[in-house]
Formats: C-alpha cells, structure tokens, sequence
C-alpha cells in the first residue's frame, strides 16, 4: 500500500519541520494560525461523534481565551499554568452548560447552541469588567520561557506544534478508546445503546466537555500570540468557516476535517489577490465537494487508492501476459 498511518505522521512531522524555513514570513503567521484552526475542527469533530452538531463551538474557543488572558493579565499567571487551567474551566463550564443543551436533539439543539454561545459572547461585549467590552482585552501577556519571549513567529510555530501534535493524539487515542465507540454507539443506535444501559445523555455530555477543553487551548494559543481578544473575533461567521472546513473536509475519519482546513487555508492563501470573491471560491468548494463528494475530501483518499492498485494490477498482468508470449 502507498500510505498508512505511519507514512502520514513521518509525512507531516517532516513538512512541519522544515516548514519554517521554505516559508515568507508572513506566510509563517498562516502556518501558525492553521495548526490552532486544525486543533480547533479536530476538537469539533470530536463533539459530532454522538451525531449533534452544535453552533458554541467557537464560543467555547473564545472561553478558553478570556481565561487565559484573565488568568494571565489579572492574575499574572504564567503562560503555562494558565493555559491548561483555562482549558480545564472551560471543560467544566461546558459540563454545567450541558445540562439544559442536552434536554435537546437534532435541530432544537443546533439552535439551543447557538442561542446559549449569543448569549455568552453577548456579556462579553456588554461587560467592561472584567472583559473589556466591545474592544475586548489588549495587552495580553507574552508567554515566555526561559526569559525568551515566544510570541517570535518561529518560536511560536513550534510551541503550536507541539500542542497541536499532543491534542491531535490525545483526541485520537479518545475516539479509539471505549469512550470513542461508546459515542459511535450513540450516533448511528442512540435508542439501541440506552436500552443496554447506556447514558446516551451524559455521553453526550462528555462528548462536549472534552471538544470544549481542546477549543479552550485553541483560544488559549491563539489570544496569546495576537496579543488581543475581542467578542467579534468568536461570532458565526467564524462558527461557519468551521462548519465549512469540517463539512468539505468529512467527518467520517479523524483525517477528513484536517484535510478540510489545509485545503481551504491553502486555496484562501492562493486566491488572496481576489480580495471580496473569495467567499465565492470557498462556496465553489463547498458546492463541489457536497455534490460529487458527499462524504468529504477525505473520499479521495480511498478512491485515489483503488485507482494506484487497479494500476499496479493491470501493470502486472500486462508483464505476465508478455513473459507468457515469450
């Protein structure tokens, strides 16, 4: 077979490695920006496992951001230890949000979601204190290590890598545990699995908690590098740029939503001279894929498969035929 997994991990940690160094500069801040929106719609596709497609995930994000930059402005917390405690907060702050969403299914959860994520990113505009209102929080403390301020774009490629390689394997250790086929379960046999004793609900619930702690690290990083957090920054139309990278990318494998996001990154980078028709190129994309690639870009790699061995077969077959005539 031309590719397996371990061709794809040694694949992609040689094209972050050398990454960097092939770059322009300002292509670097994508790069960086990329890894935190690849953590971001690896985390949401977690949270559709169960089958419930939420609009708080960005919220979620933008929760995980303001706690970092509380922690760290307010509190003067270090980088490092306000990071995974905003990650945490975030996680139990989805856990008590989760109660009344999940009394919800399918449509009316959508719009729950969406309903409950306007709500929180409304107090973050209405209140000054301690969130700085429209305007957001500025100023927000460099993480640093060592006395070396990382915020430099290449230091701060590889701090993102790091966590972005820890949560992709975190998350996929998660989906191929009990935890993961549990909420498989879930999805395609909810009723199946509650009458075997399954808490479909708390599963759900679990299931939100966990997209919601990787999105905090997400928001955590990427307000940490900007140096600027504001309530705009974590609206719907970013909710929808995520839905549009996980939906042409497929949710079908833990490969298809990052495939979505690197395209349409890539594709958003080429077309940049086109200025206001790029939303028109990332409809294109969307149309294509959802009329003749219904399960994703994620299908090519299957497909793309079987074309390579037909190849290889009829290669093959044409060699023996001649040995034969000899």
């Amino acid at each position: 077979m031309f590719w397996n997994p371990k061709t794809g991990i040694a694949a992609a940690l040689l094209a972050v490695a050398v990454g960097p160094f092939v770059v322009k500069e300002y292509q670097l801040d994508i790069l960086i920006f990329l890894m935190i929106n690849i953590i971001l719609v690896t985390s949401y596709r977690f949270n559709t496992l169960t089958g419930e497609w939420s609009l708080i995930h960005v919220v979620m994000m933008g929760v995980g951001g303001y706690a970092s930059t509380l922690l760290a402005k307010m509190a003067g917390v270090p980088f490092w230890l306000s990071l995974p405690l905003a990650a945490i907060f975030t996680g139990f702050f989805a856990f008590v949000l989760s109660f009344p969403l999940f009394r919800m299914k399918a449509f009316y959860f959508l719009i729950g979601s969406f309903a409950a994520g306007e709500a929180i990113r409304l107090s973050w505009e209405r209140f000054r204190v301690p969130f700085g209102g429209p305007k957001g929080i500025k100023r927000i403390p460099s993480p640093e290590f060592a006395g070396v301020d990382l915020t430099e774009p290449i230091y701060y490629y590889f701090l993102t890598a790091t966590f972005m390689f820890a949560c992709l394997w975190a998350l996929y250790r998660l989906e191929k545990s009990h935890l993961g086929f549990t909420l498989h379960a879930i999805h395609w046999k909810d009723v199946l699995a509650e009458s075997v004793g399954v808490n479909a609900r708390l599963y759900r619930s679990i299931a939100f908690v966990v997209a919601s702690f990787f999105a905090a690290i997400a928001g955590a990083l990427l307000v940490h590098y900007i140096g600027i957090v504001t309530p705009t920054r974590f609206g719907l139309g970013f909710m929808l740029m995520v839905l549009v990278w996980t939906i042409v990318g497929g949710t079908g494998t833990f490969i298809g939503p990052i495939i979505g996001v690197i395209v349409l990154t890539v594709s958003d980078e080429a077309f940049r001279g086109l200025n206001e028709y790029r939303p028109l190129v990332y409809g294109f994309i969307l149309i294509f894929t959802i009329r003749f690639l219904p399960n994703g870009l994620e299908e090519l790699v299957p497909r793309v498969r079987a074309y390579l061995s037909s190849r290889r077969s009829a290669r093959t077959e044409g060699a023996a035929d001649r040995t034969n005539d000899l």
